[in-house]
């Protein structure tokens, strides 16, 4: 789903001040039914990102972390089985997940006589089983499967949409008899920042020739496209030429700018591509 950049800023200024849950993303689509729940999900998680790292200093601060874990203190005393910590992160605007992750620690530093590594945390909130207190380690799970956009689960769900999606392409590339070379060969071969495909025989896209496709299993918006400019695109257009990049759940319009440059945008695989000796549909 290719928008428009005055669409996509319509989506966006609905999200607003909205909490990240499923109820508001159901409102999402009710608001704007003509869009894909994918690309409305990537768009939703994506600005919550954005609104998180702009206010993460202050949930940071020892004076926030104590008023956070006294808060839960006193609000499990009353009724370890609500979702405290849930309702907490929601009411101060923060991930429920990051929220656990604050509280877990703070909790941590109390009970255990050294500071607790960054690995025992993440594995604890991977497995909230091994926290060794039965409310926190119910409080902390509430949260984590609760959150949308941060947290163990999300990070799995995240990786298997994206795997899938590299499959997905492997299988059009297959289909279409293309010779090419994967992330792993490129990385066997030496090279260290590689694109998902090269392909060993070069295709024109629309009169552009591309060497290369990544596939990126979100959507394209203007702060993660100038980041995968800069940290990648340039990079592989450097070493192998020019190439395409495939968001699966579209991009703004406008950032489809640098095709003369070497770099061309598209939201699903080019239905009609040109190889060196024939064209296939």
């Amino acid at each position: 789903m290719i928008l428009t950049k005055a669409q996509y800023e319509e989506i966006a200024q609905c999200l607003v001040s909205v909490p990240p849950t499923r109820q508001s993303l159901r409102k999402l689509k009710q608001r704007f039914p003509s869009q894909s729940q994918a690309t409305l999900l990537s768009i939703f998680s994506q600005e919550y990102q954005k609104h998180i790292k702009r206010t993460h200093a202050k949930h940071h601060t020892s004076e926030a972390i104590e008023s956070y874990y006294q808060r839960y203190l006193n609000g499990v005393v009353k009724n370890g089985a609500a979702p405290v910590l849930l309702d907490l992160a929601n009411e101060v605007d923060y991930a429920p997940s990051l929220m656990a992750r604050l509280i877990l620690e703070r909790f941590l530093q109390e009970h255990e006589e050294t500071a607790p590594s960054k690995s025992v945390i993440n594995s604890m909130l991977r497995d909230p089983s091994q926290i060794p207190d039965g409310v926190l380690a119910n409080q902390v799970y509430q949260c984590i499967v609760n959150d949308c956009c941060y947290g163990p689960l999300v990070d799995c769900i995240k990786h298997a949409i994206g795997h899938e999606h590299e499959v997905l392409l492997r299988d059009l590339l297959l289909e279409k008899n293309l010779s090419f070379l994967d992330e792993d060969q490129l990385r066997a071969k030496g090279y260290d920042k590689t694109p998902d495909f090269i392909l060993q025989v070069p295709i024109a896209v629309e009169g552009h020739i591309i060497h290369w496709i990544e596939s990126k299993a979100s959507f394209g918006d203007e702060c993660s496209h100038h980041a995968y400019l800069h940290d990648q695109f340039w990079s592989y257009w450097n070493r192998f030429g020019p190439g395409l990049v495939i968001y699966w759940y579209g991009f703004i319009q406008e950032l489809d700018c640098n095709r003369e440059r070497g770099i061309l945008l598209k939201a699903c695989f080019p239905t009609n591509i040109v190889t060196l000796c024939h064209s296939l549909a």
